[in-house]
């Protein structure tokens, strides 16, 4: 009895030692696991939509992870990430006091659209530029707005850029011209790509408001006077015309009424010319009456010896000559 109790004993003995064993290399892996599940979810980065990662290790920047969704690195402190921003932002250039070509003064505020451009190399210049900041990069271009203000405007006049005739205002030119000269130093110099540069205010000081009005009255002045002489040259035009078909006309009727005179002179001639080879006494007694009735009207009154040609007649009478009674 007592041998096989003892029997009994010693199988129970020999099975318990694997048992911590068991348990102790379960903890190991679980513990194992649970290491590298942390390392691991430090290993992943997640690049979300409209930014960019730079993995920099020990501080220098190694690569640049663009496309949205999840990456590899290698856990802090070997590797570090750090998102930049790709969205679009504004910034003005505040109100800027600048000259004309024409030597006047505007007041013009600008403003411009602009983001990180999405290539690793210019992602890395925008952070070693300005350090990541966005506000210092909109700083930098309103910097680079306000000199680029300066010059642009110098280049265009006053009525190109105020103007009540929408067909000389050259605006859009002048915003073109704006961004192409800041576009590229921006890039290059920033990793910052300029979207879009406008116009936000554009107005007038009082003395260059003074001087545009002026300018526009001596305009219409000088419109005004163009206007006037031409009315004048086109009347003397007409007048000149008129005169010149009046004297024309006036001659042509002088020639008509000369030929007319003359035909009938001619004419008159021919019948005094009949009437005195038909009746001569009586030609001579129509001519006296005529010459007395020239001379003689209503509130005339002559003293003249009565037997004087043509005045006998009112004596004597006429003498008929007797074969013709």
């Amino acid at each position: 009895m007592s041998h096989s109790h003892h029997h009994g004993c010693g199988c129970h003995h020999s099975h318990h030692p694997d048992a911590p064993k068991t348990k102790a290399w379960k903890r190991i892996a679980g513990a194992g696991l649970l290491v590298a599940l942390l390392v691991a979810a430090a290993s992943l980065v997640q690049v979300r939509s409209g930014e960019s990662l730079i993995i920099t290790r020990f501080g220098n920047p190694v690569r640049v992870l663009l496309n949205p969704g999840l990456a590899w690195r290698l856990p802090a402190p070997f590797e570090m990430a750090t998102a930049v921003d790709l969205r679009l932002r504004t910034t003005s250039s505040g109100l800027q006091d600048v000259g004309t070509r024409d030597g006047l003064r505007i007041i013009v505020q600008s403003y411009a659209v602009w983001q990180v451009d999405n290539t690793p190399q210019h992602v890395q210049r925008f952070m070693r530029a300005v350090q990541n900041q966005p506000d210092e990069a909109a700083r930098q271009i309103r910097a680079y707005l306000g000199s680029a203000l300066e010059t642009t405007a110098s280049g265009f006049s006053l009525a190109q850029l105020v103007n009540t005739d929408s067909q000389q205002v050259q605006l859009n030119q002048f915003e073109s011209h704006l961004q192409a000269q800041i576009s590229q130093p921006l890039l290059e110099s920033y990793g910052i790509r300029l979207v879009q540069v406008g116009t936000e205010r554009l107005t007038l000081p009082a003395v260059t408001l003074n001087a545009t009005v002026d300018r526009m009255r001596a305009e219409r002045e000088t419109i005004a006077t163009e206007r006037t002489a031409e009315g004048k040259r086109a009347a003397a035009e007409i007048r000149s015309a008129a005169e010149r078909d009046a004297r024309i006309v006036e001659a042509q009727a002088q020639v008509q009424a000369a030929d007319i005179e003359a035909q009938s002179q001619v004419q008159a001639a021919e019948i005094y010319g009949k009437a005195y080879a038909s009746s001569p006494q009586l030609y001579s007694l129509l001519r006296q009456l005529d010459a007395l009735s020239g001379v003689v009207n209503s509130s005339t009154r002559l003293v003249l010896r009565t037997d004087a040609a043509p005045f006998h007649l009112l004596v004597e009478g006429p003498k008929l000559d007797k074969t013709h009674e």
